[in-house]
């Protein structure tokens, strides 16, 4: 089975997103079981955050750049507190406050408005320098897509987080080789891609971004040089856990999903529907 590899929360996770999915019948559910695992380390082990009060002043921030992969973050907040877990059940409805880019200002624990690619990692970099300048401690955290990395404005912002030295920032690229409608190789080679981030002045980390303890164990050595910003390149699978789905470009957004492949799907995960 394709999801041989999922542990059983990974496997509920996305039984999860699935009944998030049944409401609106679409969604980018390709791009959200490709980063599933690295959001949810993340919450689980990594950030400093308090669901109580999201607008803590110490608290680390993440920035979900790539913010049409939004179910996974929107399931994490659920599950830690952040929003109502009755909300996955307005996703992309008039009601409700989850749309399918996350939403700063309306959505708790969200740090920034995204979803148009290319901006995060600016973002990014403007909380650490205010980090840096008001002798704060919180770390910066910048999840992007690898097609992200098409744009220029990924490769201007790594400038200057070189330039600064800025330690307390890591980018987290989710290298799934795949964009909306076709390979990374064939739209845009990114290769030799680590050695890009070096050259940049990161220090780097390459993992398997679906094997949680070796996420953990990269995520936990931050920062990995001091006086370096730092890149992790996390190697995954669009659509992972789902054989119709992986590396297939018709599932970087579904709409209209139909009962039967909704049935497909949670069988495949093992689970009635």
């Amino acid at each position: 089975m394709n999801n041989a590899s999922l542990d059983q929360r990974s496997r509920e996770q996305r039984r999860d997103i699935l009944h998030i999915l049944e409401v609106a019948r679409r969604g980018h559910i390709g791009s959200t079981f490709s980063l599933l695992e690295i959001i949810r380390v993340l919450y689980d082990r990594v950030l400093r955050v308090d669901p109580l009060n999201p607008c803590w002043p110490e608290r680390d921030r993440f920035i979900l750049s790539k913010g049409h992969g939004c179910l996974a973050l929107y399931l994490m907040l659920a599950e830690k507190g952040f929003i109502p877990r009755e909300e996955l059940g307005r996703f992309c409805q008039f009601e409700g406050i989850l749309g399918g880019h996350p939403e700063y200002g309306k959505v708790p624990g969200v740090e920034a408005s995204t979803g148009s690619l290319g901006h995060g990692l600016s973002i990014g970099i403007g909380m650490a320098l205010a980090a840096r300048i008001d002798h704060k401690t919180y770390r910066v955290f910048v999840l992007t897509g690898d097609g992200e990395c098409d744009e220029g404005s990924v490769w201007e912002a790594a400038l200057s987080a070189g330039k600064h030295k800025l330690s307390a920032l890591t980018v987290i690229v989710d290298y799934n080789k795949m964009q909306s409608y076709g390979s990374t190789a064939e739209v845009q080679d990114l290769e030799p891609f680590a050695d890009k981030w070096r050259s940049f002045g990161f220090a780097v980390q390459e993992v398997d971004g679906h094997n949680v303890p070796a996420l953990e164990s990269v995520l936990g050595a931050l920062p990995f040089e001091g006086d370096k910003p730092n890149a992790v390149i996390c190697h995954t699978v669009k659509g992972k856990g789902m054989a119709a789905m992986e590396n297939n470009p018709d599932w970087h957004h579904k709409s209209k999903i139909s009962n039967e492949e909704f049935t497909r799907l949670y069988a495949e995960l093992g689970f009635p529907r």
